[in-house]
């Protein structure tokens, strides 16, 4: 079967020649021109017109050429054709028309007469413009529509009838024309409704969007709004995911590509978008007053938590910034990464465990630090359930030693990382947690140095967190584990809860315990299944959920607060201070003492009992210890290793 021209010559992937494409223009100007003199003259040209045409077509087409020539009218690809090409085509004509002008007027001034007549003059410019510039249009949607027919172009809507809106179609057409068509516009403003926009109809976001996703088979919803409120965005995502229609976003405008989107810039939404909550507005203020011109220590500087307080810091200046880490390759890409973006203060990467005291005196008496924002722990639950005498020797020794150090060397903040699984904890983790809480809030009472505690729930997309496990998972097309289906967690996102960090640092006087409003719990499996839609899956059909039962030491809901306590408000609406009841320094650092005594002994049943008796709230669900008040010893291999 023979080949149809067009598809012949889409195939072949070949430009047309730039030479025919100027050819073709200088033709097309030919023929406005004859055609501008038939219409002026009714078709019937007088004998002394004719006679004129031997020096105005020279005239015309020369200067035609030359204009074409200067503004590289030739130089788009027709098939591409952009706004920028239908600019150059503008100004080539313009010029040229403007200097038929000026040569009409110089020959009327000295010789009577004009040269080219105006009205040939305009007609001839309305005519070029409209059939150069329509003529590349036409080639360029024949072309679109022989390489992918209408009815095979994959339907998107734009959230957002303003400037944004705009430029994103825009991209979509230059970019992905051949893929996407713009079936919409939608917009909050119902007063744009019924209008259009670049010849695209604008609907009502609120009252139409969902008939839209309904009756139509849209592929995508691209949010073109800069700065959507969080809580209207995760309502437009729940709606997509109803009608299974994937969400993109167009990302902020300084990081577009030397000022212009492109389409492979446009990108999926991120499950953090799910969560809906309002932006943290820092008193930014009374953060610089407490950090600016300051030397400040990062411990854990490495991890999700200390990498994002390391970024958030340098921009309030101090006067020096040390990133300490045990985790030598994550601490160096951190070092470079900040090496590239910080121009602002000095920034040194430090190698260093908390646990060793003698390290720890170095750095201290080295740097001199004036700060310290404590992130170093292990907090990795069902991990630290079978390695208690690690767990209680980096969460609870670690910190001792640095909060010793920041009042050994008269430091004016401690700034402590603490979780909501020290509140009732129910497995060694948090209890080691609570233990090290303790010990901050009791030292406070003898010390210069204002101590203060953090207490958060869990962080979107932190190292070893259920997002990443989930994401991970669904790209492998693995099934998706979650503990069990009632299981709820309370999130926040890293740059969130790192900003409420500092700005409860800022506000302390020293011994609080801060706990941040973490918004309504998440049910797990709820996530588990946006998720899955989010990826473009079905769930049961390209992916499965399998339920493994909560492991040792996991509880089915997180709290915020022990029974016993209460909260009191701050300046700042998210940030509560805890009211828990107070320590003495000497009696919970002796019982410290003996706990990290039994590091030496690796005897998990004993450092288990010893950190009950500190925490009389702390009820292990792990079977192996519930039972253990001086009654049973487990023995290595009963489901509790000692290594």
């Amino acid at each position: 079967m023979i080949e149809s021209l067009p598809n012949r010559l889409l195939s072949s992937g070949r430009n047309t020649p730039r030479w025919i494409v100027f050819l073709i223009d200088t033709g097309i100007v030919a023929f406005a021109l004859l055609l501008a003199y038939l219409l002026r003259f009714n078709f019937t040209l007088p004998a002394v017109e004719i006679d004129s045409l031997r020096h105005v077509v020279p005239l015309v087409l020369g200067t035609r050429m030359l204009c074409f020539a200067v503004f590289r009218t030739h130089a788009g690809i027709v098939r591409y054709t952009s706004t920028r090409d239908a600019i150059r085509v503008s100004l080539a004509l313009m010029a040229g028309s403007a200097f038929f002008t000026v040569s009409n007027l110089a020959s009327y001034y000295f010789q009577g007469v004009y040269l080219v007549p105006f009205s040939i003059i305009i007609l001839e410019y309305i005519i070029s413009a409209f059939l150069m510039t329509g003529g590349r249009i036409a080639v360029k949607i024949l072309f679109s529509e022989i390489r992918v027919p209408s009815r095979q172009k994959t339907d998107v809507i734009i959230y957002g009838a303003g400037e944004a809106g705009v430029i994103a179609k825009r991209a979509i057409d230059r970019d992905a024309g051949t893929k996407y068509r713009v079936k919409a516009f939608v917009d909050d403003d119902a007063r744009k409704a019924g209008k259009r926009l670049e010849g695209i109809l604008i609907y009502d976001a609120r009252s139409q969007l969902e008939t839209l996703l309904r009756e139509n088979d849209v592929r995508h919803l691209i949010i073109a709004i800069q700065n959507i409120d969080p809580g209207r965005k995760k309502d437009l995502i729940e709606s997509c995911l109803h009608f299974n229609t994937k969400v993109l976003n167009v990302p902020p405008v300084n990081s577009w590509i030397n000022g212009e989107l492109s389409f492979k810039q446009i990108k999926k939404i991120n499950i953090e978008d799910l969560l809906g909550r309002e932006r943290i507005q820092l008193d930014v203020e009374r953060v610089r007053g407490q950090l600016a011109g300051k030397k400040i220590l990062i411990t854990g500087a490495a991890g999700s938590i200390g990498s994002e307080i390391v970024r958030q810091v340098i921009p309030f200046h101090p006067a020096a910034l040390y990133m300490l880490d045990i985790a030598e390759s994550p601490l160096y890409e951190l070092e470079v990464e900040v090496g590239d973006l910080n121009k602002l203060c000095h920034v040194e990467a430090v190698i260093g465990d908390v646990r060793n005291a003698e390290r720890m005196r170095n750095v201290f008496t080295t740097f001199r630090p004036d700060i310290v924002f404590h992130a170093a722990a292990y907090k990795h639950v069902p991990m630290m359930e079978n390695n208690p005498s690690e767990s209680i020797l980096t969460n609870v020794l670690g910190t001792k030693v640095v909060a010793d150090l920041a009042h050994e060397f008269s430091l004016s903040r401690f700034v402590m990382i603490s979780t909501d699984k020290a509140v009732n904890p129910t497995n060694v983790m948090g209890a080691t947690k609570r233990i090290a809480e303790i010990y901050i809030q009791s030292i406070n009472k003898r010390s210069s140095c204002n101590y203060i505690t953090t207490r958060f729930g869990n962080v979107l997309g932190s190292n070893g967190s259920v997002i990443p496990l989930f994401r991970k998972q669904i790209e492998a097309r693995k099934p998706v584990t979650v503990t069990d289906p009632q299981v709820t967690r309370y999130f926040m996102t890293i740059p969130e809860a790192c900003q409420l960090v500092l700005e409860a640092g800022a506000m302390s006087d020293g011994g609080e315990i801060y706990i941040f409003d973490m918004g309504k719990p998440v049910r797990i499996d709820d996530l588990a299944r946006k998720m899955i839609k989010l990826s473009g899956l079905v769930l049961g059909r390209d992916i499965q959920i399998v339920y493994t039962g909560l492991r040792p030491g996991e509880k089915l809901y997180e709290e915020l607060l022990a029974n016993e306590e209460n909260t009191l408000p701050t300046h700042h609406q998210k940030i509560l201070i805890a009211q828990v009841k107070p320590y003495d320094f000497e009696h919970i650092a002796g019982e410290i003492k003996e706990l990290i005594g039994l590091f030496d002994t690796q005897n998990n049943a004993a450092i288990v009992s010893k950190m009950k008796e500190i925490v009389p709230e702390f009820k292990s669900q792990n079977s192996v210890y519930e039972k253990l008040d001086g009654l049973e010893q487990p023995q290595p291999g009963a489901g509790v290793r000692a290594p």
